[in-house]
């Protein structure tokens, strides 16, 4: 069902009564207004219920530490009910890997794992260095454009083509079904309104993907995702709705990540001009600066558990059954774990302290491929354009899960 959004205003995050506080409204996160409500929750309610949401009721985990403690408890709080709030019908349900729990979530990540493997990733260096050269070396001067549509796209639909050996003048099919696989229902630019219309985009990615399977499940195993899977033995005897939820997962876990730090990194520079100039001064930051900017995005906002039993987190009671989501997104500007948390510093002393990639079993398997694109692209960037100046402030997604950036106009002097 497509539920309008919310006539009613978004209030104050300061003297909104507690309960009727719901952080998974896409609006905060749209007009970029979520660090208060968050900050507000971490003060007053760290682990805090919503009983009426879009979602249905949840708990929302805001500090480091309990997250931590929710992460590292699979056998109390489980990804095998879903990875968002979103409650699907049960015909639309997708497996996937990281909806499951162990030992059968170990054993199919094993089976993608080497594809990003640090030998792997040696070998790809080079490929993703040619082809942030073509795209920054084809950007024009004295122009406004969209940072988004050029580059964060185009850089990270040319690596998934890649990693899939997917037909490369095909590459945007991918960030389209990224798209659908994440979009939320309220939008009024959602680009699809319902969970079935969904699923029926998803089917043609799947039949899409079916295709280059049949093609390489008879050819000998080869370094793509769908050659892993078609040749992996926890994998290739996948159902179909399990082998949709995996190839949904590898686009999303592929693209989101890294589009929305690409965009968000050359935002935080803007907003910090400080940090830009200290960048300047000293390209050498990159390596430090990548990983702060993954903190300071936050690309996907949350992960959702489910509790198989009642369990007691942060003087709360959890029931078994109850869903709650770990604000990843708040967890990183929490001050009692990361110092100085809402700066965004380039030359921050532990810039890998973030909660961005998720932690324990569920470890965003890509983080160094992502990383190492934002690197080398940043590394590119400063060897030809000392400034990139924002033109207008970026819209975002209407999104609590994706936390994204749609266009970011901006203009490269010279």
């Amino acid at each position: 069902m497509n539920v309008p959004v919310s006539s009613e205003p978004l209030g104050d995050p300061w003297t909104i009564p507690l309960d009727q506080i719901d952080v998974a409204d896409a609006r905060i996160f749209q007009d970029d207004v979520w660090p208060d409500w968050f900050a507000r929750l971490r003060r007053d309610d760290p682990v805090h219920f919503t009983a009426d949401s879009q979602f249905g009721p949840y708990w929302s985990v805001t500090k480091y530490k309990d997250i931590m403690k929710v992460e590292t408890n699979p056998r109390v709080f489980s990804s095998a009910s879903g990875i968002t709030l979103l409650d699907q019908q049960t015909q639309f349900r997708l497996a996937m890997f990281i909806a499951m729990d162990p030992p059968k979530h170990d054993a199919q990540r094993l089976v993608v794992a080497p594809i990003v493997a640090p030998d792997n990733l040696a070998k790809m260096e080079g490929t993703i260095r040619e082809r942030v050269i073509r795209i920054l070396d084809g950007l024009p001067r004295n122009e406004t454009f969209d940072w988004v549509e050029h580059v964060s796209i185009e850089l990270t639909t040319q690596m998934l083509a890649t990693l899939f050996d997917y037909p490369f003048e095909r590459r945007r099919d991918l960030t389209h079904w990224s798209n659908i696989a994440t979009t939320n229902f309220k939008d009024p630019d959602a680009l699809v309104k319902t969970e079935e219309e969904r699923f029926n985009e998803l089917k043609k990615m799947a039949a899409a993907m079916m295709t280059l399977w049949n093609e390489r499940v008879n050819a000998a195993p080869a370094p793509d995702l769908i050659s892993m899977l078609a040749h992996g033995e926890a994998t290739r005897t996948m159902d179909p709705m399990e082998f949709m939820g995996n190839c949904v997962l590898l686009i999303v876990g592929g693209n989101d990540t890294t589009r929305n730090s690409i965009s968000g990194g050359l935002w935080a520079l803007n907003k910090h001009p400080d940090e830009y100039r200290k960048l300047r001064e000293n390209p050498g930051l990159i390596p430090n600066m990548v990983p702060e900017i993954i903190r300071w995005q936050t690309p996907l906002a949350y992960m959702r558990r489910t509790a198989l039993e009642d369990h007691e987190l942060g003087g709360k009671t959890i029931r078994a059954g109850e869903k709650l989501a770990m604000w990843y997104i708040s967890g990183n500007r929490d001050p009692e774990a990361i110092e100085n948390p809402d700066r965004f510093i380039i030359d921050r002393a532990r810039p890998r302290q973030h909660l961005s990639f998720g932690f324990g079993i569920h470890r965003c398997v890509g983080n160094r491929l992502a990383e190492l694109q934002l690197t080398i692209l940043w590394e590119e960037i400063m060897k030809r354009f000392p400034f990139i100046e924002l033109m207008e402030e970026p819209k975002r997604v209407f999104s609590s899960f994706v936390h994204g950036i749609s266009s970011m106009m901006v203009r490269i002097p010279g």
